[in-house]
């Protein structure tokens, strides 16, 4: 895949911090997820380019409570570039090209834990490697507005975890735990355009019922546990488009 020219998007007037961040380096993957190259957060968002064809990898984390089961989402700050003010999954981003996140499922583990901390100030320590649970990739394409969107394979990890949040509001801008019913009445008494679109469809083709399998794996009174779900593990990549 030949290199984008994003040279004369301008960023002006974008928050500094965002604008930062559009230089971190994304892994440009084919329709079956092989690394291509890297290419800028910039370069990835653009429609322009995503009509072309270029696709990114990324990740969507669920957090759930040990004790509640409750889903912890959050709600994207108004500085953010893409998708901005729009209710989601507790954490999404991407595996960059570094050493450490680009080996599949993996990866995608450690970027989770990474920008878990960056995003909402979740230690590391709280959220260990082998505390995610890998349930499989969606394979996505969604415009934010007329010039930026999205169009990732996207890796959903689960995790269960009792955290404590020091939010990064440059990130993140409202959070709340909610049940299975709670999400329903969220999502019931808002508008479409107030949830991201992978949440949604993520939400509308697997949520409920692996966040069912959670419930129920419950032994006695003890903590839940996201490798409960180890068993609905997929490796296919389930295309969304």
């Amino acid at each position: 895949m030949a290199q984008s020219n994003d040279a004369n998007v301008s960023l002006a007037g974008f928050d500094d911090e965002q604008v930062r961040l559009m230089e971190e380096r994304c892994i440009v993957v084919d329709d079956n997820d092989n690394i291509l190259r890297d290419g800028s957060k910039k370069e990835c968002h653009l429609m322009t380019n995503i009509r072309a064809g270029l696709l990114h990898r990324a990740f969507s984390c669920f957090i759930f409570h040990p004790d509640t089961g409750k889903l912890l989402l959050q709600k994207r700050a108004p500085e953010k570039i893409t998708f901005p003010n729009m209710w989601t999954n507790t954490c999404c981003s991407h595996p960059l090209m570094v050493s450490a996140e680009i080996d599949g499922v993996a990866g995608a583990k450690r970027a989770a834990q990474r920008k878990l901390e960056h995003e909402l100030g979740i230690p590391s320590s709280q959220v260990p490697i082998e505390s995610f649970q890998y349930l499989t990739r969606i394979h996505y394409l969604a415009p934010s507005d007329g010039l930026w969107g999205e169009h990732e394979i996207d890796y959903i990890l689960f995790v269960v975890a009792d955290v404590t949040l020091d939010v990064n509001r440059n990130e993140v801008c409202d959070e709340q735990w909610v049940s299975p019913d709670e999400l329903r009445k969220l999502m019931e008494e808002n508008e479409p355009g107030a949830f991201t679109p992978w949440f949604k469809l993520i939400v509308s083709r697997f949520l409920f019922p692996w966040w069912n399998v959670l419930l129920e794996s419950r032994s006695g009174d003890g903590p839940l546990d996201a490798h409960s779900l180890a068993h609905l593990e997929d490796s296919d990549i389930h295309r969304l488009l």
